[in-house]
């Protein structure tokens, strides 16, 4: 899926398909999930028949046909431009749907049959990717379009992800470790893989993708929700004022019409946020899509605009991708060489990136020699923040073993005393000099004595500092994730300037740490890519999955990265931030729209029976009946002006909360209040010249 930040947001084809889907939309039983706006079409519905009523019948006491004639066409506009700017709003997430749709076609799927067999001799049968099961294992060769999302078991490839990203690099996916899922439809451009399928059918990756941003799974938001009501509360609130007005009028002396009393009602009620308030939600949604981010529910989107506490993983997020092995430092007594030897050993098993450049290195004359024949391979966690390898010992009792391990300063400490050994002083002082610097420090033992310590490096990247202060000013603390030492993490957090840090993080952190927080009343946001991330995702208020991360973490966020930029969670941060501002400022203008109607409806009514209303007319329009079309056409028209900036979004500046609501209240309301003065006058001025 190409990114479309700069499509146009009115294309020829979404509009033809919108005003058509306009005039569905009118059906009652789909308009009355929208209060405000079914109201409307119930006016329009009784201006239908009273417009009826006059042509057969002749009777003018109501107003001329032509008078309620266009009354009628008014409010029927009215509720065709509200429901437009709901349909334009789903109109451009179906097109994004129909692009999706082309890029899901069944493909030939090479179906592994024995599972025990090694790349380049299995057994394969060819079938349709339709015919993919949870479970299955399937080959992929280059130029092989992947036919099912799932993750890889054996193999290492390049892929082309653009037909769901739109970013025409390609990536690096491989067995093990956290990039190693894959999606459907995405092509193998190198190498060869084994993959299991995670999805069953028609539940796939893009499957879920195409249901979303067609708006078939969209559900209103609590916020949203609440608004609705208030919404409903304050119609009917007019309905009540409305038709109490009539007995007064009478009282009064004042005829009123039936065209008078609805259009009043419908310029009072707050049609404008009524009619936009839908379009705001789909827009939110597809602002985050055009972002490459997959938010699951609407709710997602907006929570992430009311987050208070974000969790960043260091590696790739706050530092430059990957740490890597810079310098190894030999334990008092211990050779270089074999201490180096011990390092590339330990981390054979290690297929995290830090584990692969001390490998790197060590260098291929050292890693040539090295026999792993008969040996046990301890593969890193983040449990135990060590990996290593059990040799076999040639020679000696069965089961004697040669045990090399390499991990976090404290964890590999706790082995060495356990085991009754003494951690050196000089290794301890090497490793803080080295945490001290902005450097992590990995102790290497064998069979539980101290060989030395490695020296892996970050770069902080240029700019992060900078959006770190622009999350401060939104009134985001931003919690830096680290399974470094609390020296190491405290001199990179305080460099990139985040507001605190977990050191020697494991699983459980995460969760403890955004659990303390919520207990606080506080929302938190975090992004993983690991299955050991998962539980913490689930937990957390907002949670983004990496799309090349495991089916785990996809599964338990509510938002996915397509990207798999693991700063997007600040983007996500300021897209959640701007719906819950468009919203809040279209009803505030709306709102005010309303008390500036008032004001030209109800003196022009009733200013000649009651005089005293006259310093209320402020606008001096030309006569009742000038003033209710020019009120109900500026009523109409509004609507379609505003669905721009409500497809766009407000623009959000983080300048503080009180700053913002100062702002929005001088241009969204001073504004809601000055436009219908005189965009109603400049109307009366036109329509006094035909009345």
């Amino acid at each position: 899926m190409a990114k479309q930040s700069s499509t146009s947001l009115f294309q020829r084809e979404l509009v033809g398909s919108a005003i058509r889907e306009s005039f569905i939309k009118l059906n009652p039983a789909v308009l009355i999930k929208n209060p405000v706006m079914f109201t409307v079409e119930v006016g329009t519905f009784v201006m239908i028949l009273v417009t009826a009523y006059i042509a057969f019948s002749g009777d003018t006491s109501q107003g001329s046909l032509s008078y309620n004639s266009i009354i009628t066409a008014i409010l029927l506009l009215t509720v065709l431009f509200a429901n437009f700017a709901e349909a334009i709003a789903e109109a451009r997430g179906k097109a994004q749907a129909e692009s999706l749709r082309k890029t899901r076609q069944e493909t030939p799927a090479k179906k592994v049959i024995s599972r025990q067999s090694s790349i380049g001799n299995e057994q394969i049968e060819t079938i349709s990717s339709a015919q993919l099961k949870k479970g299955d294992v399937f080959l992929c060769e280059p130029g092989d379009i992947i036919p099912s999302d799932g993750e890889i078991i054996e193999g290492l490839a390049t892929i082309d992800e653009s037909a769901i990203t739109g970013e025409s690099a390609p990536v690096i996916r491989e067995a093990g470790g956290d990039k190693s899922s894959v999606t459907g439809g995405t092509k193998v451009l190198s190498d060869r893989i084994k993959v299991v399928v995670t999805t069953q059918p028609g539940e796939s990756f893009l499957d879920k993708m195409i249901a979303l941003v067609e708006g078939a799974s969209r559900q209103k938001t609590p916020n949203e929700i609440a608004l609705t009501i208030l919404l409903a509360g304050f119609t009917l609130i007019f309905i009540i004022v409305c038709v109490a007005l009539k007995p007064f009028a009478d009282y009064a002396h004042t005829p009123i019409t039936i065209a008078a009393l609805i259009s009043l009602f419908v310029c009072l009620i707050p049609t404008t946020i009524g009619g936009l308030l839908s379009a705001i939600g789909i827009a939110g949604m597809d602002r985050a899509l055009r972002a490459n981010v997959i938010a699951k529910s609407g709710r997602a989107v907006e929570t992430a605009g009311d987050i208070d506490t974000l969790l960043l993983d260091k590696t790739g997020t706050i530092t430059i991708g990957n740490r890597k092995a810079t310098n190894f430092y030999a334990a008092p007594g211990i050779k270089q060489a074999d201490m180096v030897r011990a390092s590339a050993l330990s981390s054979l098993a290690d297929e995290t990136p830090e584990g692969k450049s001390i490998v790197e290195l060590a260098g291929p004359d050292v890693t040539r020699t090295l026999s792993t024949s008969g040996a046990t391979l301890i593969k890193f966690t983040a449990e135990t923040r060590s990996s290593g390898i059990d040799l076999p010992l040639n020679g000696q009792a069965k089961g004697e073993s040669v045990r090399i391990r390499k991990g976090a300063v404290d964890s590999i400490r706790a082995i060495v005393e356990r085991a009754g050994n003494t951690f050196p002083t000089e290794t301890d002082a090497k490793a803080k000099e080295i945490a001290a610097n902005g450097g992590t420090p990995l102790v290497v033992i064998e069979n539980e004595q101290v060989k030395g310590v490695v020296e892996l490096q970050d770069i902080i990247k240029p700019g992060i500092s900078e959006r770190f202060e622009r999350l401060r000013k939104m009134g985001v603390k931003t919690v830096m994730v680290t399974g470094d030492n609390p020296l190491t993490a405290k001199f990179i957090a305080e460099k990139a300037g985040v507001d605190d840090f977990i050191a020697e993080a494991k699983p459980e952190d995460k969760m403890n740490y955004i659990r303390h927080e919520q207990t606080g009343g506080k929302l938190v946001a975090m992004m993983g890519d690991g299955t050991n991330d998962a539980p913490a995702l689930a937990q957390a208020d907002v949670g983004v999955a990496m799309n090349s991360g495991t089916q785990a973490a996809k599964e338990a966020g509510n938002m996915v990265d397509l990207d798999n930029d693991p700063t997007k969670l600040i983007e996500v941060v300021e897209i959640g931030k701007q719906l819950l501002i468009t919203r809040g400022t279209l009803t505030t203008f709306s709102i005010a729209n309303d008390v500036a109607k008032y004001f030209a409806i109800v003196p022009a009514l009733f200013v000649v029976s009651i005089p005293a209303l006259q310093s209320l007319n402020l606008m001096r329009l030309h006569s009742p009946e000038s003033a209710i079309l020019s009120a109900v056409i500026f009523n109409a028209i509004i609507i379609p002006m505003l669905i721009p900036l409500a497809l766009r979004g407000v623009e959000y500046k983080p300048i503080g909360a009180s700053a913002l609501l100062r702002r929005n209240l001088f241009i969204y309301g001073f504004g809601g209040l000055v436009a219908p003065f005189v965009g109603i006058k400049l109307l009366d001025l036109v329509v006094g010249l035909f009345v």
